[in-house]
């Protein structure tokens, strides 16, 4: 609590009910620059040219499991290249065996309609079932 010195009665000092928000206002900075650096580490960087889609945008999860199928076929699970045999173990490793968890599955246009359900049925073979499927959002209105 804050104590006014300005007294008008020349008794004892009022209590002052005025909130000091300089401590809160460093904190909100803080946190601002934790989350400024904080953002760009989290997304992923593999080269992957995306179909587009005109389906509305869904919110996207805190900690998104990305599994990309690149135009020269390797899989990938976030940035790293994994093998198909290997890919339910890896996926294991990355949900704690939450097999109930979304993995978003993301291939290059360039990619056979054959070659991106195989690596679905890879995902369905380890037990994942919700597969969501990643494209860029289409700004023509779908029209090509």
């Amino acid at each position: 609590m804050a104590v006014r010195l300005g007294s008008h009665d020349g008794g004892e000092p009022a209590e002052n009910a005025d909130i000091n928000i300089t401590p809160f206002i460093d904190v909100i900075l803080v946190l601002l620059i934790i989350f400024m650096v904080a953002a760009p580490l989290s997304t992923v960087d593999v080269k992957v040219d995306l179909p587009t889609s005109a389906a509305p945008q869904q919110p996207r999860p805190d900690k998104p499991v990305f599994v990309t199928l690149k135009a020269d076929l390797t899989v990938t699970l976030g940035e790293e290249a994994v093998a198909r045999p290997a890919l339910g173990g890896a996926l294991d490793a990355a949900t704690k065996a939450n097999k109930e968890e979304r993995i978003f599955l993301r291939a290059d246009k360039g990619v056979s309609y054959g070659d991106v359900m195989q690596v679905m049925n890879l995902l369905r073979a380890a037990g994942y079932l919700k597969v969501g499927l990643v494209g860029l959002e289409d700004t023509a209105g779908g029209r090509p």
